[in-house]
């Protein structure tokens, strides 16, 4: 017999570091867009898991001599291999019960950057919120347009795994920022997590908004959302800038050419990051030059100085001054950035 202490330890055994369960009731007032139970009608729970992002795969990028494990072993090996991987096998411990489920992919969540299915924007890097898909219509009156995307971060908050910061980062008691999460959506009703209501994780030490290399985390203002009756708040953020400042790319001033990115002559490197060009994809995405500057390490040093994370070190993360490279000499037609 399934139940919700046999689910979580099942995940926990099949590799979760996190496992929480929300009710499919508290995602009412979602977006018809948005809304994971115009997918999944007889849905009644989802199980949200997390996997943690090694603390050492942030070594290279501190230090500034390795980006490479990060983005393959902390970013596109666990969204598109261990991830997959995970989800589909622990999806179908329902289905041999005789429940219907379905897993939720790094590419079917809202809020990421690679999605070959949504294009309302061809040189976007996220689909945003709209009513209207610019490449699809609904099937039928009453329902959204194809393809809904759940809002895994919302999920995870419902599901009781922790709370979303003001980089609208999801931050857990466990590991700070410092994870990925995933979902599966099933029939069979299990009981619920509490929402949660530990000590506070974020407390607006607004680190995020001065680290971020592309400064796409608005200090001044916030999106606020009603959750299940919670009032949750988040800075403003603004997707473009975090594209471009993610891949290591600063646009070029009026006179000036770049080729950081190929193809494109207008932008150079930034001093977040020390290649000539973007180097290649990582699993077909996860470039991850600025290693989450801002976002992740800059608010785990200061969660970790805090001292409220379970997973401890026995040294601290950050023991010299963050980085800058020096791009002054940069050309373009130099060879290295060809």
């Amino acid at each position: 017999m399934l139940d919700s202490p046999t689910v979580k330890r099942i995940a926990k055994e099949m590799g979760a570091d996190l496992v929480g369960i929300t009710p499919m009731s508290r995602f009412e007032g979602a977006p018809l867009q948005m809304d994971p139970r115009t997918i999944m009608p007889n849905a009644k729970s989802m199980v949200v898991v997390g996997f943690r992002i090694n603390r050492g795969a942030l070594r290279g990028i501190e230090e500034g001599t390795h980006f490479m494990n990060y983005a393959s072993m902390a970013y596109g090996a666990v969204n598109t291999v261990f991830m997959p991987n995970f989800i589909i096998r622990f999806s179908r411990i329902f289905e041999d019960e005789g429940y219907e489920a379905m897993p939720f992919g790094y590419e079917s969540t809202f809020g990421n950057s690679v999605d070959s299915w949504v294009k309302p924007d061809p040189d976007g890097p996220n689909p945003p919120l709209r009513d209207n898909m610019l490449w699809s219509k609904p099937v039928a009156p009453g329902k959204p347009a194809p393809d809904v995307l759940v809002h895994v971060r919302i999920a995870a908050y419902l599901a009781g795994l922790g709370e979303i910061g003001y980089s609208k980062v999801f931050l857990t008691p466990q590991f700070g920022p410092r994870q990925r999460l995933f979902m599966v959506m099933t029939e069979l009703e299990l009981e619920p997590d509490p929402i949660y209501s530990g000590p506070p994780l974020c407390n607006r030490c607004m680190a995020c908004v001065r680290e971020c290399p592309g400064q796409a985390i608005n200090p001044d203002k916030t999106v606020k959302v009603t959750l299940a009756g919670h009032e949750v708040e988040w800075g403003e953020f603004d997707p473009y800038k975090c594209l471009w400042a993610f891949r290591g790319a600063e646009e070029v001033k009026e006179g000036e050419k770049g080729r950081y990115i190929a193809g494109r002559d207008d932008f150079k490197p930034s001093p977040y990051t020390p290649f000539y060009k973007k180097p290649a994809n990582t699993f077909t995405h996860g470039e991850a030059i600025c290693g989450g500057r801002g976002c992740i390490r800059a608010c785990m040093v200061n969660m970790e100085k805090r001292d409220i994370l379970e997973n401890k070190f026995k040294t601290p993360f950050r023991t010299e001054k963050p980085w800058l490279v020096d791009w002054s000499d940069y050309n373009p037609e130099d060879p290295r950035a060809r």
